[in-house]
Formats: C-alpha cells, structure tokens, sequence
C-alpha cells in the first residue's frame, strides 16, 4: 500500500490554510511513493474555524473533486505528523486510498447499513449526546470485531462532524450539507482494511455525580458539602509508593498508616541507606529486604487496614552500576512471598 497524502497548516483565515493544505496533498500525490487515486478524505480543523465549516468542506471538495467521501470533527487541537496546533487556528487532511467496497462514512442521520459488512470503524462523537454510550455500544455490536476507535469532538464554539460519503449527500441523509452536530459520524472498514491504531487518551466514570458546593476561582473546595480532597481519595483511591513517601519529606510508616484504608495498589521498593534518600531521581532501588526500608512494618500496616489487593515489585533509579535487573525482581519476588501473611 502507498503513502497517504496528507497536509496541515495554520493561518487567521481558513482559506489560506487550506491552500497550503492542498498545496502539500498536491505535491505529494506527483510522487511515486503516494497514493495517486485516493477517494476517501479525513478533514481536522480547530475550533477557530468551526464556524466556517460548511465554507471550508464546499471549498476542499470542489479542489479535490476525486474524493468522494469525507469525515472528520472538530477540536480544540490538531495534530499532523511530528507537529500539533493547540488553541490556533489550523487544520489537517488526510487522504486514504481503499477498496471502494471496503469502508463506509456513516452519520446520525444515515445509519450504517446492514449491507456492510463492518469489521472496525472510526468514530467521531459529541460528549453533549446524552445517549452517547448506548450509541457507541450499539456502533461496536454493528462491527465483527466490536473494536471501535476515534474520539470525541471539542469546541468551545460550534461542535461539528462532517460526513460525506458518495455523490456527495449520504444516502438517506437527504439535502443535508455534510456538517452535522450531535451524536455518531465516521467511517466504517471491512475485513480487508488493515488498521494499526494507538490510544492516547481516554476517560470514564470514576464515580456518581457529585455536586460542587464551595470553590475559589477554579479550585474546587468541597463536594457535596464535604472536603473536595477527601472526595476525591475516597472515590479513586491511592497507589502506595512506599518510597515516593520520604522522597516528599513524610515519614514512610506514617504516611502508610494514612494512606493504608485508601489504598488500591502497592508499589513496593527497597533502597540502601543513603545520605538523602530524596535526592533527585529517587532513592537508589536494591532487592526487597535487601536495603533499609521499614517493608515489614509496612506489610503489617496495611495487613491490619485489610488490604488485600496486588503488591508490585518497583525498582526504579539503580545509578550508574552495572546490576542484574532480573535477578533482583527474583529475589524480591521470593523475598516477598515469604513475608505477606
């Protein structure tokens, strides 16, 4: 498979973004290494162009005639290769060439049919849609794979999609113009689409509505009427890094003892003694019950909180000597199963 062309730019005016933009796909689709024939456009832009949405998608297709599909959102941010445009106006295309018969561009108002036989899909969605999860289940039921990827749009003016597939309108969606807001658009692909894609953010429910009661400015002070920081660690819970604790100037039984009824994970490690085991780069790690550190007062700590949970074997900054890493998660590893109760 060829290379995709691609372009991005930033400029106050949209028109003169998308120049550069075209310039680039142009340039690049000359070249032997890039795909010639690409029919299928995938179109970013930052909210600072939102409200020229439909102006920019009319422009883009009536320069690119040969793409006959399109899909894309909006955000607060772009990213192209090697470069990212934050809170500026930009954007970024992307032109793929596909099997006609393996991929569709789907929208909230024109449904991926059930003559496609879907394996993953690329999807954009508005956060605001209040039936969104529903949604996304149903999307990843409609694919073989059930794997879905993509994510949500972000604005702080219109949030837009856009979705074009075909002669220029998806099929059922009428007169629509191609830019929508509001629930599910993106592009399905059949089996034959090969597809390496990456997570580099995501979020979920940590915990039930809570309600802000008190804040200063952008700092929340309490919810629901009890302290913000209290919420927060009894909702989420705490990772134990034994070692972090005196690397912030607290005691490190202490600090477990506070800790030890909040506690979701322990991360556990031994250092030697050191003149300041604070030192940039953390305290220098050896094998458990091999250096100073308190681990089985520790242990017995967090065993009379009743944790009960996963115990992890850290070692972090072993300097500048030439150690056996393996050999010293063994023996922390043996060392550990012979002092947990």
């Amino acid at each position: 498979m060829k290379l995709f062309p691609h372009g991005h730019a930033t400029h106050p005016q949209w028109q003169m973004a998308a120049g550069l933009v075209l310039a680039q796909v142009r340039a690049q689709m000359a070249l032997p290494e890039y795909a010639s024939s690409p029919t299928l456009a995938l179109l970013y832009i930052t909210d600072h162009y939102a409200s020229s949405a439909q102006d920019i998608l009319e422009h883009l297709s009536a320069e690119l005639p040969e793409i006959t599909d399109w899909s894309g959102t909006v955000g607060v941010g772009v990213v192209a290769n090697q470069v990212e445009y934050l809170d500026e106006p930009a954007l970024v295309l992307m032109l793929c060439e596909l099997p006609p018969d393996q991929y569709r561009v789907f929208s909230g108002v024109a449904p991926l049919g059930l003559g496609f036989e879907a394996h993953s899909a690329l999807i954009h969605a508005d956060g605001g849609t209040h039936d969104l999860p529903e949604l996304l289940q149903e999307m990843a039921e409609r694919t073989a794979s059930g794997y879905l990827f993509g994510g949500l749009s972000s604005s702080r003016s219109a949030s837009v999609q856009f979705a074009v597939g075909g002669n220029g309108n998806i099929s059922g969606q009428g007169a629509a113009s191609g830019v929508f807001s509001g629930g599910l658009s993106g592009v399905a692909f059949g089996e034959g689409v090969n597809l390496v894609s990456r997570v580099t953010q995501g979020c979920q429910p940590v915990s039930k509505a809570r309600k802000v009661t008190q804040a200063e400015g952008n700092v929340v002070i309490t919810l629901d009427g009890e302290p913000a920081l209290d919420v927060l660690l009894d909702d989420l819970g705490v990772t134990l890094d034994n070692v972090n604790l005196i690397r912030v100037g607290d005691d490190m039984l202490e600090g477990t003892r506070m800790l030890a009824p909040r506690t979701l994970l322990v991360q556990l490690k031994d250092h030697p003694v050191e003149p300041d085991p604070r030192r940039e780069g953390g305290a220098r790690s050896v094998a458990l019950g091999e250096g100073v550190a308190p681990l089985d007062e520790l242990i017995a700590i967090l065993a009379a909180a009743g944790y009960d949970g996963a115990v992890c074997v850290e070692l972090a900054s072993l300097g500048g000597e030439d150690v056996d890493e393996l050999a010293m998660i063994e023996r922390s590893v043996g060392w550990l199963r012979s002092h947990l109760p």
